[in-house]
């Protein structure tokens, strides 16, 4: 974090009035010449005409001050929670520690019931029980041991946060003054917390004046940093924790914003204006059929919800799903699993056996010769590749980042025909994670006009899954990941019901992954355009549903602890026959006819591309309330969710869709892992953009054999067909493209025995 604040320093230091300097400049032009600029060296920048080497210049000044404040707040909040962490930790250590005095004090009770129940004087018990308590140590050692318990009986851990902030508390207010904080609510508590804070930075007292307004914490806080004796005195140590911890918390749900940062920008000001986007309401809820005015939206949504749960109800005696327990308990029929048939499996048999054996080079080679991918690859200027054999070089490149093995291991393996020199130059100067997103699209598009996929999926609908690569523990990225156990990242993967792998994003292990479910649809300008996706129970959260339903996405996650969720009323006035005991809640249609602007604010913003999904559900994830879009959103969700909900448990066959879909994206990660052998699976980058792009590189790799198999595939059939074997629609579609038995994973290995070693000298002196 030292070295993060002393980058900022000094790259603030040389053109502090950077931002007047590019102002009107599209930030997209100012990444693509950042970009640019990285891959180049300093006498490359130096050969360029002044006006374009000073743009390149101040680009990438400009977006390394973007970076830093970033990755210094992705730290500052990483710091917080490891403090936290720390804390809880030591509680628990404690009330272990702490057994031995309990049971002691525990006896020593029960002992003073026996003695009471002995004696019927009261001059005599209360002599005895003085002697007990002298025999157990005396009433001040007793005194101790019962404070010593009651101050760790609960859940506050806050006190003991203490010990481990010490350490890291002059890093954190120097990063505080670094960088300017704000707020984007009317609510300045916290910014005026603190100033006070940073007014008393450097003074030693053990207390301070209560002279400030504590509405922004928790009651739990305020008895902590309350010193007992006094109301008007604060311990200071732990008021500058409940601070910092409430910085953390509002930056996270972006009731505050850091000025000059992206991650953590005032996301109000990356929406458009609402004048701008009036004239665009009516034509955008035309497209989705969507009422155009805050009433008739919510009377849609009322009627829709209301007819769902009618529906349901009705259906209720003959449906046969779902039983609802005398206490209000849902069951779920279970699902049973379908077995492939005989045939099904004879044919895949034959197929593998079939299956003509590849290495992973001759399938890049063929599928490039196929689809033209790698045209997209080039220098970031757009100039001509000034390479000998530029195509061989982006295969090459293609195959030994997408295999893990990295410019080393694949040079070596290569006959030395590269050097890894030349293999790093043209992953850094040449390919761009936005660069491997376009190859991948050509692949997409030439595999979405087989008819063998379609049997598999129509492409309408995807899923969405993460799973974890390992990381070195010493990154920005990399957290520790319960499930899993290791340090890591998530890439995301969103998997098209036809198998092929659409987009990839490679995120932190602790990361909520629901954020990044839309950026993957939205991104992804393939043929293949889904409007249905599936995710996991990650994408069980009502802003999610909000947000996807008024983008024209269906969410339909698969929700293992969907018992857990409460069903909406669509008004407290309703009753029903059956299953009224689902219901725990009424919907506020109120707020989302009142705050029915915002909702098309954020939509069409999005729509025009000012916002990502992904950064405004960042700051719609948790319960903050000075947050009315996130309480908005969070009440449209629960409409949404809960007409799902019912639906999920009266359908049968739309369980069965998303079981599928899932268990296909699942496959894929399994799949795509296999291609990533090198390095044993670790991704050895430290930077965040090269830890993403290795996970489109494993993409295109994987995607590519997934093309590859379905030529095979579909030439086989055709052959089968000539000769007479019989087959029917039901066994092509229990057939998958994730085949890999056929693949030389490692290559060919040469043994030439024609190759003589020198001869042994033994005694030769050492």
């Amino acid at each position: 974090m030292k070295d993060l604040q002393n980058r900022l320093s000094f790259i603030t230091s040389i053109l502090p009035n950077i931002h007047d300097l590019l102002e009107g400049i599209p930030n997209s032009k100012l990444k693509h010449f950042a970009a640019e600029a990285n891959s180049l060296d300093a006498s490359e920048i130096k050969d360029f005409a002044p006006p374009k080497r000073y743009m390149l210049l101040l680009s990438t000044i400009y977006r390394s001050q973007i970076t830093t404040r970033d990755n210094l707040v992705e730290m500052f909040l990483k710091r917080m929670g490891i403090i936290h962490k720390k804390g809880k930790e030591e509680l628990a250590l404690l009330r272990e520690q702490h057994r031995s005095i309990s049971e002691n004090l525990i006896s020593v009770l029960s002992e003073v019931l026996e003695t009471t129940d002995m004696y019927d004087d009261n001059t005599q018990i209360g002599s005895k029980i003085t002697e007990l308590f002298e025999a157990k140590g005396g009433i001040e050692f007793l005194k101790q041991d019962c404070t010593a318990i009651s101050s760790y009986n609960g859940n506050n851990y806050l006190p003991l946060l203490e010990k481990f902030y010490k350490n890291h508390r002059k890093t954190l207010f120097r990063l505080i003054t670094l960088l300017e904080i704000d707020s984007t609510t009317q609510d300045d508590s916290l910014i005026n917390a603190l100033e006070f804070l940073l007014e008393n930075e450097n003074r030693k007292v053990e207390h301070l004046p209560s002279g400030i307004d504590l509405s922004f914490a928790s009651e739990q806080w305020k008895r902590t940093i309350r010193v007992e004796k006094s109301t008007n005195l604060l311990y200071r140590k732990r008021l500058e924790i409940c601070i910092f911890s409430y910085l953390a918390s509002e930056l996270k749900t972006g009731d505050l914003s850091v000025k000059g940062s992206e991650k953590y920008a005032d996301y109000r000001q990356q929406l458009l204006p609402w004048e701008e986007r009036q004239p665009m309401v009516e034509d955008y809820c035309n497209e989705l059929e969507l009422p155009s005015s805050p009433t008739d939206f919510v009377n849609r949504l009322k009627s829709w919800l209301t007819s769902a749960a009618k529906t349901v109800d009705r259906n209720y005696p003959n449906n046969g799903q779902v039983i609802i327990t005398e206490e209000g308990e849902p069951i779920l029929k279970r699902l049973v699993r379908k077995e492939s048939s005989k045939s099904s499996k004879m044919l895949e048999k034959e197929i593998i056996q079939r299956l003509p054996e590849r290495t992973i080079l001759d399938i890049l080679c063929n599928v490039e010769h196929w689809t033209h991918c790698t045209r997209h690859f080039g220098p970031f200027s757009g100039s001509e590749p000034k390479l000998e054999h530029p195509i061989e070089r982006y295969i090459i490149t293609s195959f030994g980042y997408g295999c893990n093995l990295g410019p080393a291991q694949t040079a070596k393996h290569m006959r030395n025909i590269v050097t890894p020199h030349m293999i790093s130059f043209v992953n850094r100067r040449h390919i761009s994670a936005q660069k491997l997103d376009a190859s991948i699209q050509d692949i997409l598009n030439q595999y979405n006009l087989f008819s063998l996929p379609k049997l598999w999926g129509s492409g309408k609908t995807a899923a969405v899954d993460g799973t974890k690569y390992d990381l070195y523990e010493e990154n920005l990225l990399s957290e520790y990941h319960i499930r899993y156990g290791g340090y890591g990242g998530i890439a995301y993967h969103h998997v098209s019901d036809n198998y092929i792998a659409l987009f990839s994003h490679f995120i932190p292990c602790g990361v909520w992954e629901a954020v990044y479910i839309i950026d993957g649809l939205l991104k992804n300008k393939s043929d293949i355009q889904p409007d249905t996706i599936h995710a996991d129970t990650q994408g069980q959260s009502t802003p999610v549903f909000a947000l996807s339903y008024l983008l024209g996405i269906n969410l339909m996650p698969r929700i293992r602890n969907w018992k857990d969720l409460k069903f909406f009323r669509p008004s407290k006035h309703i009753q029903y026959k059956h299953i009224d005991l689902l219901f725990s809640d009424v919907i506020d249609w109120k707020l989302i006819e009142t705050h029915w602007q915002d909702l098309f604010q954020v939509v069409l913003s999005i729509k025009a591309g000012k916002i990502l999904p992904s950064t405004l559900l960042r700051k719609l994830r948790s319960n903050s309330k000075k947050n009315r879009l996130y309480q908005t959103f969070r009440e449209l969700g629960r409409v949404i969710r809960t007409i799902f909900l019912l639906r999920y448990i009266s359908d049968m066959k739309l369980r069965e869709q998303i079981t599928a879909s899932t268990n296909k994206v699942e496959a894929y990660n399994g799949f795509s892992k296999w291609f990533f052998f090198g390095g044993d699976g670790i991704i050895t980058e430290n930077d965040p953009v090269e830890q993403e792009k290795r996970i489109k590189y494993n993409d295109l790799v994987a995607n590519a054999v997934i093309f590859q198999n379905v030529v095979d595939i579909t030439m086989i059939l055709w052959q089968l067909k000539r000769e007479g074997y019989r087959f029917s629609r039901e066994d092509l579609v229990m057939l998958s493209p994730y085949m890999t038995k056929h693949i030389k994973r490692f290559g060919d290995y040469v043994i030439d025995l024609q190759n003589i070693p020198q001869p042994i000298e033994e005694n030769i002196p050492v």
